[in-house]
C-alpha cells in the first residue's frame, strides 16, 4: 500500500497506517512534509518545541527528530506496541518519505478519505514541514 499524505490530518492517518502495519501490510507513506497537524499554529508550535527540548542534552534522551518523515514516523510509533516482537516487526514494514522517491515514481497512490483535512470543521492546523522549520530542520 502506498499512501499520500498530502492534506492528511497526522493523528488520523497515523492510526489507520498502524492498524495496517499490526495486520501485516507494508506500508510506504510519500509527502510527509504536507501533512497537517490540527491546533492553533502558537499551541501546535508550542508542544513541539517542548518535546524536542525534554531530549536536551545530547548523551541522554528522548530524543525527537526535526525531519517531517521522521516525525511522522515517530508518531506512528507512538500508536504501536514498539517494545513488544509484534510492533517491532509491525514498525519494520512502515517506510516515510519526504516527497517522492524515484521508486515510487508512476505507481498509483491511495488516501485516507476520513483523515482528510477537508472534513475538519475547524480551520486551524498548520503543515508539518513549517513545525520542521521551526524545531531547525532543513
Amino acid at each position: 500500500m502506498i499512501l499520500d499524505a498530502t492534506d492528511l490530518i497526522l493523528g488520523r492517518f497515523a492510526t489507520v497506517v498502524a492498524k495496517k502495519a499490526l495486520l501485516g501490510e507494508e506500508v510506504f507513506i510519500v509527502n510527509c512534509e504536507k501533512v497537517v497537524v490540527t491546533g492553533s499554529k502558537k499551541d501546535v508550535l508550542g508542544k513541539y518545541k517542548w518535546y524536542r527540548e525534554v531530549g536536551g542534552d545530547a548523551l541522554k534522551g528522548p530524543f525527537f527528530p526535526r525531519r517531517s518523515d521522521l516525525v511522522v514516523k515517530r508518531t506512528i510509533r507512538g500508536m504501536l506496541p514498539h517494545k513488544q516482537e509484534k510492533g517491532k516487526k509491525a514498525f519494520k514494514r512502515i517506510r516515510c518519505y519526504y516527497g517522492v522517491p524515484k521508486g515510487l515514481e508512476g505507481k498509483k497512490f491511495e488516501t485516507i478519505k476520513e483523515a482528510d483535512v477537508s472534513n475538519m470543521q475547524n480551520l486551524k492546523y498548520i503543515y508539518l514541514n513549517e513545525i520542521c522549520k521551526e524545531l531547525g530542520g532543513k
